[in-house]
């Protein structure tokens, strides 16, 4: 049998994960031992699996995550005071389904920027939207876009989003600003 017309049918389809899993059960040597079910079984489930794989990769790339992190990897024995069972069942996603919201709280450095992205990774892994900005880069794109009018628009695009991480990272307060400047102005 010619094989080549089927491949280039499905890829004009658009079926890509069909075409490489064709493919593979062409070479496999227990191929012919499958019922045509099956065999359309298997190529149904790598088309099913490419998509949600690029599905997550358009996700998470849109995130702009800072970090690389997953909960599967979280160190629950580190001096952090994180709670094993609430963290799981945050990384069920339920609190982003029943659109509630989430605060991390801890001392600087425990690691509160790379669960939120562990959380933010899992959302994508979910099929959620998700978004990550740093307060002060979020505060300064409100401002360039009230000013350039994309402000309505950029507002929408937050709101669309089923997790916006906001991550407080590197965010001072005024105090500790102009005691800072008072120092310098010494100098």
């Amino acid at each position: 049998m010619l094989t080549h017309p089927t491949l280039n049918l499905l890829h004009d389809l658009g079926l890509h994960g069909m075409a490489k899993g064709f493919r593979e059960l062409e070479q496999a040597a227990d191929t012919p031992a499958l019922q045509h079910a099956e065999w359309l079984g298997l190529l149904l489930e790598h088309e099913a699996t490419l998509r949600r794989q690029k599905r997550f990769e358009a996700r998470a790339r849109t995130a702009r995550l800072r970090q690389n992190a997953c909960v599967e990897d979280v160190d629950y024995h580190t001096a952090r005071s994180l709670d094993r069972a609430l963290f799981l069942k945050l990384a069920s996603c339920d609190f982003i389904r029943e659109r509630r919201n989430i605060l991390i709280t801890g001392k600087s450095g425990v690691g509160k920027s790379w669960l939120a992205c562990a959380l933010g990774h899992k959302a994508c892994r979910e099929d959620f939207s998700v978004l990550y900005h740093r307060m002060p880069r979020l505060f300064a794109a409100l401002a360039l876009a009230r000013g350039d009018g994309r402000y309505a628009r950029l507002l929408r695009t937050l709101a669309r989003a089923s997790l916006l991480i906001i991550d407080l990272c590197a965010v001072r307060s005024d105090v500790e600003l102009r005691a800072d400047s008072s120092t310098n102005e010494g100098d």
